[in-house]
């Protein structure tokens, strides 16, 4: 990974930066689509011997602007910063939005951000970019100021495999997570969809049954998918990358427990076939890999007993056809 320089404010980008290749969105997800984009400027900023940097906001404008549309983010900020760190940049510029900050006009925005602090001298955006008070600026826009003030804009179309529900964009993103479609979601990012938190104590009702179960803090972070039964990976990120135990199959379990009247939802991981594990404390990561089935409600212990047997059953099938990620 690179030692990709992460400044929070514009104040924060050292004055002697430049000449850089830009990119602006907010990236939750940093999926395929965005990684084309990032590519793209990583490859431009190669050719010219300039610095790649991506431009985010957090939190996202709408949750400012319109908190009661605002969408449930992907990933949190820490999630998408390490992410964007995958993709060669050199740079990442978050910037916070407000509503004041929201009142700056596209030449506003592009002379104190591209130009003056960035020193830009290529911006790369999707054919779809919009920027500015009321989002008035788009890629003329864009392309007008980049002529005033020396900067080239290259636009790149609308990227993904040809399929609909596939398609490369935060908003598919979230629907397919949002129906516990985690194997289309995969598609999208590339990747596994992953949740982190803290492992914690819950009720432990999993050790009594004989499936000792990592429960992970209501603090989490990315978007838990739909109530139901997954096939995944329990990474152990506080173990060395090259750790035996550090990645492990796992039956995920996401809802509300309602066989016991529970009330709380929660993400909770059991490892196959390990009842060694002492994982309280540790921050540990989950991906998603396949939807089981969705949570039910058994009419007794016995029944959900044997309903876990044929889930950890079914877990370790899919689980050993696939290298984890």
């Amino acid at each position: 990974m690179n030692d990709v320089q992460r400044w929070f404010e514009v104040g924060e980008v050292p004055q002697g930066l430049g000449p850089t290749v830009v990119t602006l969105g907010n990236f939750d997800g940093v999926h395929r689509g965005h990684r084309e984009v990032l590519g793209r400027v990583v490859r431009e900023a190669a050719e010219r011997g300039a610095t790649p940097v991506a431009v985010t906001f957090d939190p996202h404008p709408v949750a400012v602007l319109y908190p009661d549309r605002a969408p449930a983010a992907v990933m949190s900020l820490a999630q998408r910063l390490d992410a964007l760190e995958t993709v060669g940049l050199g740079a990442t510029l978050v910037i916070e939005f407000t509503r004041e900050f929201a009142q700056q006009t596209p030449e506003e925005f592009v002379e104190s951000v591209f130009v003056r602090a960035l020193h830009a001298s290529v911006v790369v955006v999707g054919k779809d970019t919009r920027f500015g008070v009321r989002n008035s600026g788009d890629v003329e826009t864009l392309r007008t100021l980049g002529r005033a003030h020396g900067f080239e804009v290259i636009t790149l179309e609308d990227v993904g495999d040809g399929d609909e529900r596939a398609r490369w964009s935060s908003t598919q993103l979230r629907a397919e997570l949002l129906d516990g479609s985690v194997e289309h979601a995969a598609e999208i990012l590339g990747r596994p969809h992953v949740v982190s938190g803290t492992v914690v104590h819950g009720d432990h009702r999993g050790r009594e049954l004989g499936y000792p179960t990592a429960n992970l803090s209501q603090d989490h972070e990315g978007l838990v998918p739909s109530d139901g039964v997954y096939a995944g990976w329990l990474l152990r990120r506080d173990l060395p990358v090259d750790a035996p135990d550090r990645t492990l199959p796992a039956a995920v379990s996401v809802g509300t427990n309602p066989t016991f009247d529970g009330q709380q939802r929660r993400v909770e991981a059991y490892v196959l076939d390990r009842t060694d594990l002492d994982l309280y404390g540790e921050r540990v990561s989950v991906e998603f890999v396949s939807l089981l089935r969705p949570t039910l409600r058994f009419d007794s212990i016995d029944e959900l007993v044997v309903q876990m047997e044929q889930d950890v059953a079914r877990c370790r099938e899919i689980l050993s056809a696939i290298v984890p990620s």
